[in-house]
């Protein structure tokens, strides 16, 4: 398993990190075990979940509570102001059976808070992770203005989730060079396209180049993550016929 520092927050975490928010859909909680242990086993240690799905915090947590210290934990929500961000992170804490949370992240807000902008967002993450409750703080957003916006940001984001594989724009591969520059981890939900790209293995190689991105991979039964952990470890050639064959795919949808 290749590894990789998640930007200024220097988590070293798996090149493949694990989509968690999937779990609530697993049909029984010991095959949820199971796809996280394989997965846990297999090398990787990012997990991403929600609060959104509290039934995947819950599998999550109980599935990786012997390992904890050796796992990175992410985790995410939608507060309106930093009340519900405080209340948001209490139930996450319970409902994972964690003391801290490695990286919470902001889900899709409307705009990007800032220090006294009255929503007090910016300053419960600040007083969080001083206080250790949270480790790092990051935001997930599909908006390319907040993303460009968190990119000139003072306000200390660690990272950034954002839609990306190879169907994307060479605008958004841009964008993700940016971030690396701006020691910024990005971590790319989607990689995928929601199910659109059903070669895995050529999605997959798409990353290899991009060497300060994290894939957020979904899996939903043990056969998807099988196949997902098998071209982690034996990954395509990145020769000509890879790229012709990427851009023949690209073409097709764009």
């Amino acid at each position: 398993m290749e590894y990789v520092v998640l930007g200024k927050s220097n988590l070293l975490v798996s090149r493949t990190a694990f989509g968690a928010q999937a779990l609530e859909k697993v049909g029984e909680s010991e095959t949820a075990h199971q796809m996280v242990r394989m997965a846990y086993e297999d090398g990787v240690n990012f997990f991403d979940t929600s609060t959104r799905t509290p039934e995947s915090e819950r599998r999550l947590g109980a599935a990786l509570s012997d390992v904890r210290e050796n796992v990175i934990i992410a985790t995410k929500s939608s507060p309106r102001n930093g009340g519900e961000l405080a209340i948001d992170v209490d139930v996450s804490l319970r409902t994972l059976g964690t003391g801290y949370i490695d990286l919470y992240q902001l889900e899709n807000p409307e705009i990007l808070p800032k220090i006294n902008d009255g929503s007090e967002i910016l300053e419960k993450l600040i007083e969080l992770k001083t206080s250790g409750v949270i480790r790092h703080f990051g935001i997930v957003t599909e908006s390319t203005d907040i993303a460009e916006r968190v990119l000139y940001s003072d306000a200390g984001w660690e990272t950034i989730q954002f839609p990306f594989n190879m169907l994307c724009t060479k605008e958004i591969e841009n964008l993700t060079r940016r971030f690396y520059e701006k020691d910024i981890g990005f971590i790319a939900m989607r990689p995928l396209c929601g199910g659109v790209l059903t070669n895995l293995p050529l999605a997959l190689g798409y990353f290899l180049p991009f060497e300060n991105v994290v894939p957020l991979w979904g899996a939903r039964n043990p056969d998807e993550l099988q196949q997902i952990l098998y071209f982690t470890k034996n990954p395509p050639r990145l020769d000509e016929e890879f790229y012709a064959e990427a851009e023949k795919i690209r073409e097709f949808f764009n």
